[in-house]
């Protein structure tokens, strides 16, 4: 029986970026795409997105959602515990040499999560989408809050007045992982949104738009640029044909 949409979208969601051995990222994802979307989401998760990074051949970026911190250790240790992981989790850990680029986040305010739901998923075999879904992630001292309010009451109104709304704007969950068979990142204080296009070149056209407005220029950029701990990274993402986002 497939999985149940929530009535609400995801509190806990994980930004997982995988560095895998050069020439395999396909192999991977064909078999992601094939085994591990709905059977994870029979354990109470749900799989948001799976991309192609168009700026490294070997990266793979997917992003999977949970309703709280309780829930996702449920439903980490079925899946991991469970039938599908022991068969197949050999064959897609030889195609990674590195798993443990992993943000854990939450959204940033009411209403600024992925709306996104298991029954609208293509199903096997679907076309890849040509579709371009940007995340830009902004990281800030420990414990400050000023850049992430700038991004939240600054920034997402410009974005939304200049172009397609974001699709979701998270930032860190600070709870502690309870599931530390899956490393996560710590003592970061991030922020992340993201935002899908038809095409990259409407991307530009909307970063530039940003870039010009009057309050973002003069205000709202110069003042999380002050904040930030190091330049934002700018994910340019391809989704998969299987990709809830896209």
């Amino acid at each position: 029986m497939p999985p149940t949409d929530p009535v609400d979208g995801p509190a806990v969601i994980e930004l997982r970026q995988y560095t895998l051995r050069p020439g395999r990222r396909d192999e991977l994802i064909e078999l992601f795409d094939r085994e591990f979307v709905e059977t994870q989401e029979e354990t109470g998760m749900i799989v948001l997105g799976q991309f192609r990074d168009l700026d490294d051949p070997d990266r793979f970026v997917w992003l999977r959602g949970f309703a709280d911190m309780a829930t996702r250790h449920r439903a980490l240790a079925a899946f991991y515990g469970g039938p599908v992981w022991a068969e197949h989790g050999p064959q897609a850990n030889a195609t990674m040499i590195d798993s443990d680029d992993v943000l854990l986040l939450r959204p940033l305010s009411d209403g600024s999560v992925f709306a996104r739901f298991p029954s609208e998923r293509p199903q096997a075999g679907a076309p890849t989408p040509r579709r371009f879904v940007s995340a830009t992630v902004w990281s800030f001292p420990p414990g400050r809050d000023d850049g992430i309010a700038l991004i939240r009451d600054g920034l997402l109104p410009v974005l939304r007045e200049t172009g397609p709304a974001p699709i979701a704007a998270l930032i860190t969950e600070t709870a502690d992982n309870t599931f530390p068979r899956l490393p996560v990142r710590t003592g970061e204080n991030v922020a992340a949104v993201f935002t899908s296009y038809p095409d990259e070149s409407s991307h530009r056209r909307h970063r530039a738009d940003v870039q010009a407005h009057p309050l973002a220029r003069d205000a709202i950029l110069p003042g999380i640029r002050r904040e930030q701990t190091t330049a934002p990274r700018i994910l340019r993402l391809a989704p998969t044909g299987r990709s809830l986002i896209s």
